[in-house]
């Protein structure tokens, strides 16, 4: 029988995936965005040297230009691994997925980095739904064949620069109750005006993004100005506290839910490869909406204000005061300065507090004294 079943990071850590590479006997595809992490490089190179059949496909390069993949590339080309870089039919591959003998298929929100695997909020969808994965393997063929790829009007996945934007844009229309996001951006107008008009119609609309000082200096507007719209129109917006958030998931009505690749970007949807996937299944949704309650109760809200973002932003980004057509006058940048000491202060308290207890030896009294001595015979 068919089945989904669900990794969150880094409360999973990387053993489900390596456990499959393990696993794997005829083959293993793998397509990403960044693959640095030795754990998963040592994992796919014993594949390869026991005999399975191992095809890796990368993104060459950042919109900077920058290389993350060099280093890899190079220890799985002296391995005698067959390695690629991903398509130029798009402008660049986000996906990050990994079938293993054509029969199982990881959908995955995590770049294979350590950091993914240790520090971010992430998922992985694991299906071995036969049309499924069918798709994931027709999609790493025609770009490992540098083919056109459509899967058509009846795709069971969610791809750019192919349906995503539909497709997410439905699943939001389709909620009736609750709607819980989390993602990078929030830029694509497209989206925004959809989450909108869910909280106009009574849907209690929960968003949990990156703050702004993380956003690149040529995606600040586009970034703080989507956020800006979803917080004027009463949607709750958080940070989260402790994890960084990476992954990309939506949650509607506890019922059914996306995870995947994809930013809530124009780029993303218009052309990049992503993928995602929509799921249904009970156990994978109760586990997100478990994980969803957790995150929601360890974080705090983005103040948006122009103090609060210039508080945020003052000392990290040069010119966000006028990027974002702020009136930093003196009184407003005061206010602000003030913000940010009184967060700074904060979170020394609470990093000395930390030290503190972590310092301190652990006291013996009160397991010692609820024992009795034992009486002599």
């Amino acid at each position: 029988m068919s089945s989904r079943s669900l990794v969150v990071l880094p409360d999973d850590a990387a053993k489900p995936i390596v456990d499959a590479i393990a696993g794997a006997k005829k083959s293993l595809r793998v397509k990403m965005f960044v693959f640095s992490d030795p754990a998963l490089l040592d994992a796919v190179i014993a594949a390869h040297k026991r005999g399975v059949k191992v095809q890796v496909m990368l993104n060459p390069e950042r919109r900077s230009g920058e290389e993350d993949n060099e280093a890899t590339r190079k220890r799985l080309h002296a391995a005698g691994v067959e390695v690629r870089d991903s398509s130029p039919e798009v402008d660049l591959t986000h996906e990050k997925s990994m079938v293993v003998d054509d029969s199982v298929a990881f959908i995955k929100s995590l770049n294979w980095e350590t950091k993914n695997l240790t520090e971010t909020r992430d998922y992985a969808v694991i299906t071995d739904h036969r049309h499924e994965v069918e798709e994931v393997v027709a999609c790493f063929e025609a770009d490992w064949n540098r083919k056109s790829f459509q899967p058509g009007e009846k795709a069971h996945m969610i791809w750019c620069p192919i349906n995503g934007r539909d497709r997410i844009a439905r699943f939001i229309d389709d909620a009736k109750h609750t709607l819980f996001v989390q993602n990078e951006r929030y830029q694509d107008s497209v989206i925004l005006e959809r989450l909108v008009r869910a909280a106009e119609r009574g849907v209690k609309v929960h968003v949990m993004a990156k703050p702004p000082h993380t956003l690149k200096k040529d995606k600040l507007v586009e970034g703080v100005g989507g956020l800006r719209i979803l917080d004027d129109v009463g949607i709750k917006i958080h940070k989260l506290k402790g994890l960084k958030l990476h992954g990309k998931m939506l949650l509607a009505d506890g019922v059914a839910a996306i995870v995947g690749s994809i930013n809530l970007a124009p780029g993303s949807f218009d052309s990049r490869r992503e993928l995602a996937i929509e799921v249904r299944d009970p156990e994978v949704v109760d586990r997100l909406h478990r994980i969803a309650k957790q995150d929601w109760e360890n974080s705090h809200p983005l103040d948006l204000s122009d103090e609060g973002l210039l508080a945020d932003l003052e000392d990290r980004q040069e010119g966000a005061a006028e990027a974002l057509a702020i009136d930093a006058d003196e009184k407003t940048r005061k206010k602000a300065k003030k913000k940010a000491k009184k967060k700074a202060m904060k979170k020394a308290a609470k990093k000395a507090v930390r030290g503190k207890k972590a310092a301190s030896p652990k006291k013996k009294g009160s397991a010692a004294k609820a024992k009795k001595p034992k009486k002599r015979k």
